[in-house]
C-alpha cells in the first residue's frame, strides 16, 4: 500500500500546474485540464490491469483486461493511460528562470470513462474495460480520476504493464527513393546507434537475401516549437531509422525484415514483410493509386472518442487494408495523425497505418496540422500544428525532398509523373517551390508518362467548402492566381487536395470556366485540368456552403478516398470510394493519345512567327 501512495504522490506532481494544455483544440487530450488535478486517493479505490507482460510472441500490440472498484462512483469518472508508468516531475526541467518545481511533465496518451462498458457502475462502483496497448518503448499504468476531464481528482494507480521488448524495431513505413528503382524503409525503435547498429534484411522473394545499414535520427522536447509539444504533449520520439533498398528490379516482388545488431553480435529481428517494386517510368501496365488527405488515427478500443472523426479514420483503413491487392501507391496528402502536440499519437499513428505503409509507398504531404506554427517559417501564423513545427512529420517520413524541412517532391510510377506541393510554405510565382513545381512540371515526358498529377494539401483550386466560400475565394486566396497558369501550360489532367473534409469534382477548368461540358467522360484534350478535393480521410466532415457553382459537378458529404487506375498510355479511370463499404460513389474517365497533348488551347499555344 505504500508503494501505491508513493506512486500516487509522484504521479501528482506530474499533473501539478504548469503548461496545460491548450482549451479549444481539436485533438481530445487537449479536453483534459491535466494542470488542475488534485490528490484525492482512498484504500477504498482498486485498480488491476492484466496481463502484465505484453509481446512475448514478438507482437507489437495487445489487449489487457483492466478491472476497478471505486467505493464512491459517478458517472464522471475517467481512466487514464499514462506511459511511462513512472513519470514524474523530477523528469522534467525548467524551459526558463520564471518556471518553478513541480512542472508538468506529461499528459495520458488515451483515455475512457469508468462507465463506457458497465452501465451499472454508479450503482456497483465495480467496472471493466479492454484497452488495447501498442509497444511505445515504455511501460504503462492506469489511473482512476473523479471530477471529469475539467476538474480531474486522482483516486488511485494500478501496476505496471510492459512489452517483452519495449525496444523492438516497428511500424515500418515505405516510400519511393529519389530514383524510381530505389525504395526508402522508414521505422521506429528505442535503440540508439550506442545500443545497436540498424539495418534492413532484404532481397528477392524465394532469392538471396542482403543486408542494408540505416541512418538514425531523433528528435527532443526543445526542437518543438510551443505548447503542448513542448509541455504536456511532450513524449521521447525513441530513434527513427531509414534505410535505402537500392537497384530493385520492376515490379519484382521484395521480402524484407527489419533488424538491430547489438554489441554482443546478436540481432533484433522485426516480422517478415513484403513489397512490389515501382514500375519503370513509362512503364504501360496497369497501375493503381490512391489519393486522401486529413484522415487522423482512431482507437480501435473506444477510448479518445470525440465527435465522430475517429470512425472515419478507422473505417478509411480498414477499407485501404481490404483492398491492398488492388493498390499500388498510397498519397496522403497532409494532416496525417492530427497529433496537435501530443507526441504518443504518432506512434499510435504509425501502427494504424502500417498493414498498408509496410506494404506499399505512404507518401506524404505537409499540411497545416503538421507544419504551422507562428515565427516557425510557416506559411500561415496559425497554432495548427501544437508547437510541432513540421519535426515530427519530417522526420518519422521519408520523402525524395531535396531537404527535409521543404516537403516538396516528384515522384515517378509508371505511366504517373506526381508533383507533390507543400501547400505550408510560400509557393507564390517567384518562390523556390513555385521555380520547382515548374520543372516538374515541365520535365515529364508525356508520350510516356501521359498522366500529369498535382498534389497538395490545402486547396489551391477550386472547393466550395463553407469557410472558402465564406472568403470569396472559393480556394485559398492567391492559389489559383499563382499556378493555374502552370497547370494550363503543362497541361496538368489532376490537382487533388484534402484540408476540406469532403468530396468535390471540378469540371476540366480553366480561368473559373469549364473547358468541356463532359461529366463522366472525357475523349481527346481536357483543355483545363479536373480539380478534386479529397479531405474526407477521416477527420470530422466539412460543411458545403450553400451555393451551387456551375463548375462543381459532383459533390459528397462522407468519408472516402480517390483511386486513380492508369488502364494503359491512353486510358485513366477515376473513381471516389466510400470509406464505409468501398463502393463507388462517382466516377469518370479520361481517354486520349500523345496528339492530344500536343493540341492548342487557350495560354498553352506555342509562340508562332510569319516567317517559314
Amino acid at each position: 500500500m505504500r508503494t501505491t501512495s508513493l506512486f500516487l504522490l509522484a504521479l501528482c506532481l506530474a499533473l501539478s500546474p504548469f503548461g496545460s494544455a491548450k482549451k479549444g483544440g481539436e485533438h481530445p487530450l487537449s479536453k483534459i485540464a491535466i494542470h488542475r488535478v488534485t490528490l484525492a486517493s482512498h484504500d477504498w479505490v482498486y485498480l488491476k490491469a492484466s496481463p502484465s507482460l505484453l509481446g512475448l510472441k514478438g507482437q507489437t500490440y495487445e489487449w489487457i483486461n483492466l478491472e476497478y472498484i471505486n467505493a464512491n462512483p459517478s458517472n464522471d469518472d475517467w481512466i487514464g493511460v499514462f506511459s511511462p508508468s513512472n513519470f514524474s516531475s523530477s523528469v522534467c526541467t525548467a524551459e526558463n528562470p520564471r518556471e518553478f518545481p513541480p512542472l508538468l511533465c506529461t499528459a495520458p496518451i488515451k483515455y475512457q470513462y469508468a462507465n463506457y462498458s458497465k452501465e451499472d457502475y454508479v450503482g456497483t462502483g465495480k467496472g471493466t474495460l479492454r484497452f488495447r496497448l501498442i509497444n511505445q518503448r515504455e511501460d504503462f499504468a492506469f489511473a482512476l480520476f473523479s471530477g471529469g476531464l475539467e476538474n480531474p481528482k486522482l483516486l488511485g494507480a494500478s501496476n505496471r504493464i510492459s512489452f517483452a521488448n519495449p525496444k523492438a524495431p516497428v511500424y515500418p513505413r515505405l516510400s519511393q527513393g529519389k530514383e524510381w528503382n530505389e525504395m526508402a524503409v522508414t521505422w521506429t525503435s528505442g535503440y540508439s546507434i550506442d545500443e545497436a547498429v540498424p539495418l534492413v534484411e532484404w532481397g528477392p522473394q524465394r532469392g538471396d537475401q542482403t543486408k542494408s545499414p540505416a541512418g538514425t535520427m531523433t528528435f527532443g522536447r526543445r526542437s518543438m516549437c510551443g505548447p503542448p509539444a513542448r509541455t504536456v504533449g511532450w513524449r521521447d520520439p525513441g530513434f527513427i531509422h531509414t534505410s535505402f533498398l537500392k537497384n530493385l528490379w520492376p515490379n519484382q516482388m521484395y521480402d524484407y525484415r527489419l533488424g538491430h545488431r547489438l554489441r554482443d553480435g546478436s540481432y533484433v529481428w522485426s516480422r517478415i514483410y513484403s513489397f512490389r517494386a515501382s514500375p519503370y517510368p513509362g512503364q504501360e501496365s496497369l497501375q493503381r493509386v490512391v489519393v486522401f488527405g486529413d484522415m487522423g488515427k482512431g482507437e480501435i478500443d473506444g477510448s479518445n472518442e470525440y465527435n465522430s472523426g475517429e470512425y472515419g479514420s478507422l473505417n478509411t483503413t480498414r477499407q485501404l487494408v481490404r483492398d491492398l491487392a488492388g493498390i499500388d501507391i498510397v498519397f496522403h496528402i497532409g494532416d496525417l495523425s492530427y497529433a496537435n502536440g501530443y507526441l504518443s499519437q504518432w506512434d499510435q499513428f504509425t501502427e494504424q497505418v502500417e498493414p498498408i505503409a509496410s506494404s506499399l509507398p505512404y507518401m506524404i504531404a505537409s499540411g497545416n496540422h503538421e507544419r504551422d506554427w507562428p515565427g516557425s517559417g510557416s506559411f500561415y501564423e496559425n497554432n495548427d500544428s501544437g508547437g510541432e513545427c513540421g519535426v515530427p512529420t519530417q522526420t518519422m517520413f521519408y520523402v525524395p525532398a531535396e531537404k527535409r524541412a521543404k516537403l516538396w517532391y516528384s515522384t515517378d510510377y509508371g505511366m504517373f509523373r506526381f508533383c507533390v506541393a507543400d501547400t505550408e510554405q510560400d509557393w507564390r510565382r517567384g518562390s523556390e517551390q513555385y521555380e520547382f513545381l515548374e520543372r516538374c512540371m515541365a520535365s515529364v515526358d508525356r508520350q510516356k508518362q501521359p498522366w500529369l498529377v498535382f498534389l497538395a494539401h490545402r486547396v489551391l483550386g477550386y472547393s466550395s467548402g463553407h469557410f472558402y466560400v465564406q472568403e470569396g475565394s472559393f480556394a485559398e486566396p492567391m492559389g489559383r492566381d499563382s499556378l493555374q497558369e502552370l497547370w494550363q501550360r503543362h497541361r496538368v489532367d489532376l490537382a487533388v487536395y484534402g484540408h476540406v473534409h469532403n468530396y468535390e469534382r471540378t469540371c476540366p477548368i480553366y480561368q473559373n470556366v469549364c473547358t468541356r461540358k463532359e461529366r463522366t467522360h472525357y475523349e481527346g484534350a481536357l483543355k483545363g485540368t479536373i480539380h478534386l478535393v479529397a479531405g474526407g480521410g477521416g477527420a470530422n466532415l466539412a460543411e458545403f456552403a450553400d451555393v451551387e457553382a456551375s463548375w462543381s459537378l459532383v459533390r459528397d458529404y462522407d468519408y472516402g478516398f480517390v483511386k486513380m487506375t492508369a488502364v494503359n498510355r491512353t486510358t485513366l479511370r477515376v473513381e471516389y470510394k466510400k470509406s464505409r463499404d468501398g463502393d463507388v460513389h462517382d466516377a469518370f474517365t479520361i481517354s486520349r493519345d500523345y496528339r492530344d497533348l500536343l493540341a492548342c488551347v487557350p495560354d498553352s499555344c506555342p509562340r508562332t512567327t510569319l516567317s517559314t
